[in-house]
């Protein structure tokens, strides 16, 4: 017996949905990893989802050499915020033993 999809009710946005099942596997995770790294992004939580998703849409529509440079530049972002994190962490730690 085949599986069903629940019905969408009037007015809601199925466009989400679509475009996730064609979405690029390694899209697809560098997206999960820039969320988890923009839960300590100094502008708040929010701030950070809304500019990762507004910069996400904005690249959907690359061709696949265009999305190895972007996919090489999300990686590089990954990498400037592992060194906020740990920036804010010295200077946590710092602060902590200086009193």
């Amino acid at each position: 017996m085949p599986i069903q999809m629940p019905k969408c009710p009037q007015g809601c946005d199925m466009g989400i949905v679509k475009t996730s099942q064609f979405m690029d596997r390694r899209v697809r995770q560098l997206y999960k990893e820039l969320l988890y790294y923009g839960r300590e992004y100094p502008l708040g939580y929010n701030y950070f989802r809304n500019k990762l998703k507004q910069a996400f849409l904005k690249q959907q529509n690359l061709p696949s050499d265009q999305l190895d440079k972007a996919l090489e530049r999300g990686r590089f972002v990954i990498k400037e915020l592992e060194a906020l994190w740990f920036l804010k962490k010295y200077r946590t730690i710092k602060k902590n033993y200086e009193q």
